[in-house]
């Protein structure tokens, strides 16, 4: 499936919703894991503003990827950020949508003045 990278350089990043675990069936309650490395996946919702827009969008990072307090509000910085458009089809609807996903989600609130996502 084709990955886009995202540039994050100019966009400003905040948490909107601190980290949750990605549940990846919602009748078991089964956490999502990682394919290659095994660790649990967590999103965070952020305020992604660039470019005179702002979007909230759910970032899916492996649980180890997180660093940092990450409360609402927090200035953060998204490594290795992707897009992934999606496209499914349940009970004859077809949905279609774009994933999002980082190797880390950092807080820039310990480094005290930057609030531009790296």
């Amino acid at each position: 499936m084709r990955q886009i990278p995202v540039d994050t350089s100019a966009a400003t990043v905040m948490v909107a919703k601190p980290p949750q675990p990605k549940v990846k069936d919602r009748r078991t309650g089964e956490i999502a894991t990682d394919a290659e490395t095994g660790a649990k996946l967590m999103t965070v919702d952020v305020m992604f503003a660039a470019n005179d827009e702002v979007e909230i969008l759910s970032v899916t990072v492996p649980e180890t990827g997180i660093s940092g307090d990450l409360v609402m509000g927090t200035s953060v910085a998204l490594t290795g950020l992707i897009a992934r458009p999606w496209e499914n089809e349940f009970n004859g609807q077809k949905r279609h949508g774009i994933a999002f996903r980082a190797v880390a989600v950092t807080s820039l609130a310990a480094t005290g003045s930057a609030s531009k996502a790296a």
